[in-house]
């Protein structure tokens, strides 16, 4: 079969890649980064537990990969997918995956994920298995259903629990039985960044959203709004949550991530803040992903420079 002509970045030809390309790994650092943040301020606090460390992990990126699989199958159902997008190439609306193969990839991975699941909860109890249910539910809900989290702006509140408190702090938890305040307020970082991640993927595809009525915050409120978004996002998981950090802790390392993390972000702020075409845009979101990675590393690095050097 053809599939019809892409304005989206094109997506390989064999078998395998065609899988991975639709597995998004561009978004893949949003699961990532809140396990490697919160594995590291376990291990600043003598509390690290690997096997537990390296099961979020495995969870987190698959119930992810399971909802990208979830999405392309129901983006296409919707109508929200079609030849005119001017994002990445999906393989349901290419044409190089049918809907019932993607509909069932997305359940298979799902299941995957209960095998890592199973651990976390003999580990972690009956908590997780709640947490576990309810985020794959939300993967499958954020474009299914009579009334999908992506379709109806709230996405990004869900994101932003998911991805930051949830996942940092379920993942602290699970190796350290407890809980301390820092943990919380770090969680807002890898949070809000993956709500940055988000925002440019509906800026970039406002239009076409607007056209299959997915009433995303930047289809609500407009461009100008969704670019705010981003900034703000950025401004306060890089630069407000480790000035808190530092002036409730006295940690002088917490400097560090604004340091490196907005200066790195500039040229993509810029980006985001001028782009009008959706090429900029796939950029931007490309390394907005590697921004998130660059800011889970400098500030797990804060965390545990801090914790050798006393």
């Amino acid at each position: 079969m053809n599939a019809p002509a892409q304005t989206g970045d094109p997506m390989p030809g064999n078998a395998l890649q065609i899988w991975l390309s639709a597995a998004r790994p561009k978004t893949l650092p949003a699961g990532v980064a809140p396990v490697v943040v919160g594995t590291a301020i376990a291990l600043s606090h003598g509390a690290v537990h690997w096997a537990s460390a390296l099961c979020a992990l495995l969870g987190a990126v698959l119930i992810q990969v399971g909802a990208n699989y979830a999405n392309d199958y129901s983006d296409f159902v919707k109508g929200a997918d079609t030849a005119e997008r001017v994002g990445p190439t999906r393989a349901t609306q290419a044409g190089l995956v049918s809907p019932a193969a993607m509909r069932n990839a997305a359940v298979l991975t799902f299941a995957l994920a209960f095998l890592p699941g199973a651990y976390i909860v003999h580990r972690g109890g009956w908590p997780f298995v709640v947490i576990g249910v309810l985020a794959i539910l939300c993967g499958v809900l954020y474009t299914a259903g009579p009334y999908p989290l992506g379709y109806v702006g709230v996405a990004d509140l869900f994101v932003l629990i998911f991805f930051g408190p949830v996942a940092v702090c379920g993942t602290y938890y699970l190796q350290a039985h407890r809980l301390p305040a820092d943990v919380i307020i770090s969680a807002l970082g890898p949070g809000l960044l993956s709500v940055a991640l988000l925002t440019v993927n509906n800026l970039r595809d406002v239009d076409e959203d607007r056209r299959a009525a997915k009433k995303t915050l930047a289809v609500r409120f407009g461009r100008t709004f969704a670019r705010a978004e981003y900034v703000a996002c950025l401004l306060v998981a890089a630069l407000a949550v480790p000035v808190y950090l530092l002036l409730s802790t006295g940690r002088l390392l917490f400097l560090l991530v604004p340091l490196v993390v907005l200066v790195v972000a500039a040229p993509t702020i810029v980006t985001v803040l001028t782009a009008t075409g959706g090429p900029a845009l796939n950029r931007a979101l490309a390394a907005t992903g590697r921004l998130l990675l660059i800011f889970s590393a400098v500030f797990s690095l804060a965390w545990l420079l801090d914790y050798w050097r006393t």
